[in-house]
């Protein structure tokens, strides 16, 4: 695991924001630890960041740095080594009509809207629920790496849209949103699991999935994708189901 003062991060600046309120475990208080130029986080030294811990929102790479809390765990799934569970391959069959279609990032009004909606409806007063189209273009299609816009259609009308960065040894999960008024289809389920299948075609290690919560329930989603590994202490260590 490479140090923050090692190459490639020695032309890097780190610092802790303020204090604010956690967006996942009610009553505390975050704080990120942020790299810093971001013009120097070309694809190469963002891989380095991600397997320490690090991720990003736009052009702003960040990781947890919280004073008193050690709860943000983050997680990659092993794709060699992952098998769907039952409920899984159900998502897969209940999707069969779906493909994807991987993009260049580039503004759409479609996509645009579908975000929108996918934000009032099932985010309401998270604060992206009015997101302007400046506000939805510079947190999901700017970026200072390889990244791809995965646009997901079912008969020709648009499902899904996902933001996945491409590293050295695998995909990075950035965002996705979807179609609010389908929840049966399990639509975030699914892909994940096409992310994995997709890193399997490429001959790519890992999923990067972000941050897992123990406490937090709407977290508890990403340790049903097996196997799935935690950086504890430095290390990358398995982690089981259900945490």
């Amino acid at each position: 695991m490479s140090k923050l003062n090692d190459l490639p991060f020695a032309n890097l600046q780190f610092y802790a924001t303020a204090p604010y309120p956690c967006s996942y475990l009610p009553g505390r208080l975050a704080r990120s630890q942020v790299a810093t130029p971001s013009y120097l986080i070309d694809t190469t030294t963002y891989g380095h960041l991600v397997a320490s811990g690090f991720r990003r929102s736009g052009a702003f790479t960040y990781r947890p740095y919280c004073d008193h809390c050690r709860a943000c765990t983050p997680v990659r799934v092993v794709v060699d080594e992952f098998t769907a569970n039952r409920t899984q391959r159900r998502t897969l069959t209940r999707n069969a009509n779906l493909t994807a279609r991987v993009m260049d990032l580039k503004f759409s009004h479609e996509h645009y809207a579908l975000y929108r909606r996918y934000q009032s409806q099932r985010h309401p007063g998270g604060g992206m629920d009015h997101d302007s189209r400046e506000q939805y273009s510079h947190f999901l299609l700017q970026s200072n790496v390889n990244t791809r816009l995965v646009e997901y259609r079912e008969h020709g009308h648009l499902r899904m849209v996902g933001i996945i960065d491409e590293l050295a040894d695998g995909l990075s999960s950035v965002y996705t949103f979807f179609d609010p008024e389908r929840p049966r289809q399990s639509l975030g389920t699914y892909s994940i699991l096409w992310q994995i299948a997709e890193a399997q075609r490429r001959r790519l290690p890992y999923i990067y999935l972000g941050y897992w919560i123990e406490e937090s329930r709407k977290m508890r989603y990403k340790t049903d994708f097996q196997p799935i590994e935690g950086l504890l202490r430095g290390s990358w260590q398995r982690l089981a189901p259900g945490g």
